[in-house]
């Protein structure tokens, strides 16, 4: 069997991103753009990966990790040195190797596999990857001689104005017969505008020597678009956002308005889950079946399971387990787990703390750092007081218990099973079982005390001269 390669090339470094991060690693839809690359590349069962780092190399190892090996091009000096950085790697080795290019993150795994087996069926030295397109301006353009053979790939700048007119484009993708390529690249030369060391100059190298070069159209062109600026990002972006929703769809899931929907390629979705207009799930969230998810709502790195409802709410890094409901307007955040049953109500907060089986968190309340049994009422208004300046404290909650609206729950703290907090208490002090802590001023009524206010005398003066009204 054939072995196969790969080289993606990473060494560019943007500067029309014009951005601190280096280019590859620019996000579409959760993940760098490099990375989708290599997703798609590692679906084939490659046999070697090397990735060609230059600038920001440390920060694409560190991204990429042990998928791939790497060759640093410390100099920019064109496509082909740059693969011939690999050379090392990959010089000696039998095969067929794929280059790709690490800002062209909308390839897919098929659209690989196909190449592959259109240049094995051509018994070709090298198969070029090509589009066409109706405006190819700053696009290779492929020239073909009179029966369609591939004669050589002209960049642009070099391009005369008879080259320039053809509309099949080069994508930067090709296959080669691994030992032949390295061979070929020794041979390419740099005169040209940009004095640079060009890949596809081995393809007249090929010509030159009686090799077959093929060339390999794809349907779409979508797939092939390069990102070199703020502008093509966002245009990546939005078709694989569509991609990402139409699988969804496919899938069971309704989107309501999969325009206004944006969703992570790593989010997982159970069928017959309803997702409203606005919506965004980001990072590895998984949704399980049967959940409605409210417009406006954001949902990053969060497992929710399943029949949960979130109306307009923003959740992260949190686990609501099945059967569970949240807002409007709460907030979810890191280490929050809601356990089956429990409601989450209008602008709530609950951060590194556990609410159990069938508790109420109706309204206006913050739960911070904090175990809540099961079965437990919180009053309106409650406020879980978890820092002290210095050191954040915890509290427990005991199963049945309830606590009144407006209290303070003062850490560290234990409330035990089946207690109560009367309202507007300020409890600082453990609660046993079956007890109720309550701790608030005495009410004390002054007698007369609202007629010395200024107010009170022109209400007096309002009532009199509504009485001598009516009067007359």
């Amino acid at each position: 069997m054939t072995a196969k390669y790969a080289i993606i090339l990473a060494a560019g470094q943007g500067t029309r991103m014009k951005s601190k991060l280096y280019k590859v690693l620019h996000p579409v839809c959760g993940r760098p753009m490099v990375d989708h690359v290599l997703t798609q590349i590692e679906a084939n069962n490659m046999d070697e990966i090397v990735t060609i780092v230059g600038h920001g190399s440390e920060a694409v190892e560190q991204t990429l990790g042990d998928r791939t090996e790497y060759a640093l091009q410390a100099e920019q000096l064109g496509t082909g040195h740059a693969v011939l950085q690999a050379e090392e790697l990959l010089g000696a080795k039998d095969g067929i190797t794929l280059i790709a290019c690490g800002d062209t993150p909308l390839f897919t795994a098929q659209t690989f596999a196909e190449l592959f087996e259109y240049h094995k069926q051509k018994g070709a030295v090298a198969t070029v990857l090509t589009a066409r397109i109706d405006n190819p301006f700053g696009y290779g353009r492929i020239i073909r001689n009179e029966i369609g053979i591939v004669n050589k790939i002209v960049e642009q700048k070099d391009a005369t104005q008879e080259e320039a007119a053809v509309k099949e484009i080069n994508t930067g993708v090709y296959v080669f017969d691994n030992k032949e390529l390295f061979a070929a690249l020794h041979k390419i030369k740099n005169d040209n505008a940009q004095g640079e060391y060009y890949l596809t100059d081995v393809m007249e190298v090929f010509q030159k020597e009686g090799k077959i070069v093929a060339a390999y159209k794809m349907d779409d062109f979508e797939e092939s678009m390069g990102v070199n600026d703020r502008l093509a990002l966002s245009k990546a972006t939005k078709v694989m956002r569509r991609r990402i929703n139409e699988e969804h769809m496919r899938n069971g899931v309704t989107l309501i308005d999969p325009e206004s929907t944006y969703i992570d390629i790593d989010v997982k979705i159970g069928n017959d889950t309803v997702i409203e207009p606005g919506v965004q799930l980001k990072g590895k969230t998984v949704i399980g079946t049967d959940c409605k998810i409210g417009a406006h709502s954001e949902i990053i790195d969060s497992q929710i399971g399943n029949n949960v409802t979130v109306t307009s709410s923003y959740i992260e890094d949190a686990v609501m387990h099945d059967n569970t409901d949240i807002g409007p307007y709460s907030h979810l955040r890191p280490q929050a787990e809601i356990k089956s049953g429990a409601h989450i109500g209008n602008f709530v907060e609950v951060k590194k703390a556990t609410v159990g089986e069938n508790t109420k968190v109706g309204h206006l309340t913050y739960v911070g750092d904090a175990t809540l049994g099961h079965d437990i009422n919180v009053g309106c208004g409650t406020v879980f007081v978890n820092y002290d300046g210095v050191n954040k404290h915890h509290t427990n909650v005991g199963d049945y218990s309830f606590i009144g609206s407006g209290s303070n729950i003062v850490a560290p703290v234990n409330i035990a099973d089946h207690a109560y907090v009367a309202a507007g208490s300020t409890i600082t002090d453990d609660i046993d079982a079956h007890d109720m802590g309550i701790a608030r001023g005495r009410q004390v009524n002054k007698k007369g005390y609202f007629d010395r206010y200024p107010v009170a005398q022109a209400a007096a003066e309002a009532e009199k001269n509504k009485a001598e009204n009516e009067r007359k």
